[in-house]
């Protein structure tokens, strides 16, 4: 078949001669293709028939040749051919079973061999993933390693760096037996006054000691006037006079005054309760001048244990409440250990100690009752049997100081405290010049303290946001949430008040 030409002088553009030649090149191969397709299966064809009549003529031969000669086989030829046509058919349907076999299961494996093989596998599955978790926690072992070394460094580098700081400005320690001969009493005061003190202290002790003696050469104080920021029991203008009285008696009138406080229920403010207070004891006259003396002795001295938690109650600086519930606390050690001194003899064992110790101190840690347990004589050397006389520890000396057995549960008392407003504060959540609301430290102080009950805790809310504890909202009401504070000025308030922990963080499950 030629090709179509295209006629000359029509103008069609070159790209469509093209195609039209590319279209009729294709359609002549198609054509060629289908003959030459026909051409094979006719070829195809011819050859099986050839196959089958050389069949044909070979089973024809073999049959006539077993009809020749019948005696070799025994056997009747029809019957034996019959035999042969069946064997063949039955060898065709092997064979062909066979290559079914051959194809269905050619790559399949005995199960013995499976079976060990899938055992081998399992025990190998098991000691990946063992080793797997053993990578794992090295990794998570490698990674705490490594924090705690970039956090070693740190703090290598700010010791250096403050030790470099001390280096370049500390300077020599004091030689405090210089002291001896300054203050009144000689070497055996001092002693006295600086034994289990240090440097700090010190330094208190002998500002007081100096402090004593300039305020014992006044014989008056000027008037602080009627601001308002002076505190109206120190409201007057003019000279007061300094009734100079022994620190002693001083001590002694703040014991009184606490005293008639209790008494009295806590009627009226702490300032004008105290101011109160001097007037029923000295007279109206007399009242001020006792006033003024009164604030500069308890000003002064804030080492001694009575003056500084009075000055801190008279001042606002603390709540009364924490003064009272500490003295409710060692009211009821007290009678804990009488309790528990059956002969009347003002002696306890070391053991009773323990158990009186964690029995009203449920949720302190054991290391907190060591340390309460060495404040009042236990040592490493000491047994249960051992006995201590429990009356010393709850005496006073004659200026109000404790011993060091209530005073270290004055300490444990305020580093609990410490410790119960930093966790505050983390569960929280916020920096300190942030404003937090009314709901949200209601929620947090229930997280860190879910054993809180609801008078408590609308104790707590009450210091903090300075709300009458009546008028603290119910959760869920509108008006809760206009309820907002600094962070900072609501720890500070909380730091004020009697607030501790009333049970665990972690409550135990029901039985």
């Amino acid at each position: 078949m030629q090709a179509a030409r295209v006629p000359e002088g029509h103008g069609l553009p070159e790209a469509a001669v093209l195609q039209l030649r590319d279209h009729v090149e294709v359609s002549k191969l198609r054509k060629n293709l289908a003959e030459e397709y026909l051409r094979y299966l006719s070829e195809r064809d011819a050859r099986k028939i050839l196959i089958a009549d050389l069949n044909e003529l070979r089973y024809q031969r073999e049959d006539r040749s077993l009809a020749q000669s019948p005696g070799i086989w025994g056997e009747d030829p029809v019957k034996l051919t019959l035999a042969l046509k069946m064997a063949r058919q039955d060898l065709t349907r092997t064979q062909m079973e066979l290559n079914t076999m051959k194809a269905n299961f050619g790559d399949v494996v005995p199960r013995r061999d499976f079976e060990m093989q899938e055992k081998t596998n399992k025990e190998l599955q098991e000691q990946l993933d063992s080793l797997r978790g053993d990578y794992e926690e090295v990794c998570k072992e490698h990674e705490i390693l490594l924090q705690l070394h970039m956090t070693t460094l740190k703090e290598r580098d700010q010791f250096h760096s403050e030790l470099q700081e001390i280096q370049r400005t500390s300077t020599p320690r004091p030689d405090w037996s210089k002291c001896e001969d300054v203050v009144a009493g000689g070497p055996d005061r001092w002693q006295m006054l600086a034994e289990g003190k240090n440097s700090d202290q010190l330094v208190d002790v002998l500002l007081e000691e100096i402090g004593e003696g300039l305020l014992r050469e006044k014989d008056f104080f000027p008037g602080l006037g009627y601001g308002e920021a002076i505190p109206p029991f120190l409201r007057f203008d003019g000279l007061v006079e300094n009734k100079k009285p022994t620190k002693k008696d001083v001590i002694n009138l703040l014991k009184d005054a606490w005293k008639q406080r209790l008494v009295e229920e806590q009627k009226e403010k702490f300032p004008d309760f105290f101011f109160s207070f001097l007037e029923h004891r000295f007279g109206p006259g007399e009242a001020m001048a006792w006033a003024y003396t009164i604030f500069e002795n308890i000003k002064l001295f804030r080492s001694n244990e009575v003056m500084s938690q009075f000055y801190a109650v008279l001042m606002g600086k603390r709540s009364e409440s924490v003064y009272i519930k500490q003295k409710e606390t060692v009211a009821q050690l007290l009678k804990e250990m009488t309790n528990a001194d059956s002969q009347n003899e003002g002696l306890i064992t070391m053991e009773n100690l323990s158990t009186v110790l964690k029995s009203t101190f449920p949720f302190k840690k054991e290391e907190k009752i060591l340390e309460l347990m060495e404040a009042g004589g236990w040592h490493p050397n000491s047994s249960n049997a051992d006995l201590i006389n429990y009356r010393l520890l709850f005496i006073e000396d004659e200026e109000g100081q404790s011993m060091p057995f209530v005073q270290k549960l004055w300490e444990q008392y305020v580093d609990e405290k410490d410790e119960y407003l930093q966790e505050l504060k983390q569960e929280l959540g916020l920096e300190l010049h942030d404003e937090v609301t009314l709901p949200k430290v209601r929620e947090a102080l229930m997280n860190i303290d879910p054993s809180l009950d609801k008078q408590t805790l609308n104790g707590y809310l009450s210091g903090a946001f300075q709300v009458p504890r009546t008028e603290v909202p119910e959760k869920g009401e509108e008006k809760e949430d206009g309820i907002v504070v600094q962070v900072k000025i609501a720890l500070e308030r909380l730091q004020m008040t009697d607030i501790r922990r009333m049970g665990s963080r972690e409550q135990e499950p029901a039985s």
